[in-house]
């Protein structure tokens, strides 16, 4: 089984952690980093083949997982020469199996990413998106009024709650056939242009520990219970 990575983000929400330092080598709990967390995951799926596709301080990255025996792996690498956004730099990767796994590199969740993989497989998909729940609450009062501006509705701080991506999915390999080459194109804009094509895009819903560590106190809530998220993960 194939996964492709994508490290090649700035993390420009994460500063000051990532002046220095890319994204993914930033240290949790004082053991390892984000993305080597990740990749002990993947391997003990059964995902015998990464690629990570490395733009910012691409060389550190290189430098730090080279070519991932330590974890029993087998890392490659897919270097952008410009930011491709996050579907563009899969079709600079000349030899794509027929499917294959793709995540951001800094997402932690217990998924069980081979029983994800197998059925986005079995079911012969294009498009297979990991979905989870997530509630946002509005601290305000939400008015509603008609067209002459009398109120209609109020609403005291109401809590919403949306399906969004976990930044996991599974593709075929004619998606990115067809995708634009050398430009940038995002998984939003794959999406989109999916919906307004017809083409059947497999939502898999999942209601168990997902964090995205892409804001600052994200990053300090993984850091300051590593030990609960490790266990979560199920890594030894």
């Amino acid at each position: 089984m194939r996964a492709i990575i994508l490290a090649g983000g700035k993390g420009a929400r994460l500063k000051p952690y990532t002046t220095l330092i890319p994204k993914p080598l930033v240290p949790i709990g004082g053991e390892c980093s984000v993305l080597e967390l990740v990749i002990l995951q993947l391997a003990k799926a059964g995902f015998t083949n990464i690629t990570l596709a490395v733009n910012h301080l691409a060389e550190l990255v290189r430098a730090y997982f080279g070519d991932g025996k330590k974890w029993g792996v087998l890392i490659d690498y897919s270097l952008e020469d410009k930011p491709l956004n996050t579907v563009g730099p899969l079709a600079l990767i000349q030899d794509l199996p027929d499917n294959f796994l793709v995540m951001n590199s800094d997402v932690l969740c217990n998924l069980n990413l081979k029983e994800f993989y197998q059925e986005h497989v079995k079911n012969q998909r294009k498009i297979s998106v990991a979905a989870c729940s997530r509630e946002l609450t509005i601290d305000f009062g939400v008015m509603e009024y008609d067209s002459g501006h009398c109120l209609t509705g109020f609403n005291e701080k109401p809590v919403y709650r949306f399906d969004v991506s976990m930044g996991i999915y599974c593709l075929n390999r004619s998606v990115i056939e067809s995708t634009p080459r050398g430009r940038q194109y995002g998984f939003d804009q794959l999406m989109l242009d999916g919906i307004k094509n017809k083409d059947k895009i497999h939502v898999h819903k999942f209601d168990g520990f997902w964090l995205d560590i892409g804001r600052a106190e994200d990053y300090q809530y993984a850091d300051e219970h590593y030990a609960e998220i490790k266990k979560k993960m199920r890594i030894e």
